[in-house]
């Protein structure tokens, strides 16, 4: 639960960081990689890990990582690209080039940082110590820690300022339960075919239609409350931005063999893609939705 809550405000605050005039990079590159690169360094230390406590593990790699990395807010991304929502001076070539670049840098970059975190843990593993397992007191302690962890978003939702519910805590409130979604899709549908995971594959494709959802709901001209839009701000950034991944994505690719990486990754891609067509484009197209937000996060 914690592993969650500190991928989702560690996603929001890195791109708050890098979001800024006259960037040189989309503000998502740095998450991703960052993401990718701590997933290299625990897939490279599993063993250690797993020796000392597994579920930390876990929540390292599932929790922290799955959380910081988004596959959804990637492939909205790319398709802002492909119909210039952010309205610049460019033509059409320009909008397919804008989409095309967000697509293979975030490949390349999400992948040579997966494997730049392995290559790292390599060095820093013979220098691990060997650190007893925690006794089931501590054990315990930590569960009841992490219960607490994920109650305290509520009053944080409802007691902090209301201006901070679209920014942080409406999407503290729904990170785990994304998290928790992915997890159990994972467990229960990759081991069904052999071909590529298919829960993996089924949570990305999932958010990626929700977040594209929410976009829309955003942009209906018609009046949606200050608190309705924060919650569908926190559904984007927390549930979405949970239940889908690209450092999972990432490693999952880089354990494939040949062609089916190549078709993991196509298909993944493809479908998002054609989600968000249907959802977003035909709304935007038919001239009822608005590609920017019309929604107000605060009360007039």
């Amino acid at each position: 639960m914690p592993a969650s809550i500190f991928g989702v405000l560690s996603r929001l605050g890195l791109q708050a960081l890098v979001t800024y005039s006259g960037q040189s990079i989309f503000p998502l590159a740095y998450i991703q990689a960052t993401g990718c690169f701590i997933m290299g360094i625990g897939l490279g230390t599993k063993a250690p890990f797993g020796r000392f406590y597994g579920p930390l593990y876990t929540a390292v790699t599932t929790g922290f990582c799955g959380s910081l990395t988004t596959f959804s807010g990637w492939q909205v991304d790319v398709f802002d690209s492909w119909v210039n929502t952010g309205q610049f001076h460019r033509a059409g070539l320009q909008n397919f080039i804008d989409g095309l670049t967000k697509t293979w840098v975030t490949l390349v970059l999400s992948l040579a940082s997966l494997t730049f975190g392995v290559y790292i843990s390599g060095l820093i593993v013979p220098y691990f110590p060997a650190l007893r397992p925690p006794s089931k007191n501590v054990r315990y302690t930590l569960t009841v820690i992490s219960v607490l962890t994920y109650a305290a978003t509520f009053p944080a939702y409802f007691r902090l300022p209301a201006n901070y519910r679209h920014q942080a805590t409406a999407a503290l409130l729904f990170s785990y339960p994304g998290t928790l979604t992915r997890y159990l899709l994972s467990i229960n549908l990759n081991p069904r075919i052999k071909l590529f995971p298919l829960g993996t594959f089924t949570a990305n494709a999932l958010g990626t239609a929700l977040l594209g959802l929410f976009h829309v709901l955003q942009g209906v001209p018609s009046s949606v409350s200050p608190n309705a839009c924060s919650i569908l701000q926190g559904l984007g950034d927390g549930y979405c931005g949970c239940l889908t991944t690209v450092s999972t994505f990432a490693a999952e690719v880089k354990a494939l063999e040949g062609w089916k990486a190549w078709l993991y990754v196509s298909l993944s891609w493809a479908v998002g893609q054609l989600l968000l067509l249907l959802i977003m484009g035909s709304s935007f197209w038919a001239g009822r939705v608005s590609e920017q937000i019309t929604c107000s996060f605060q009360a007039s």
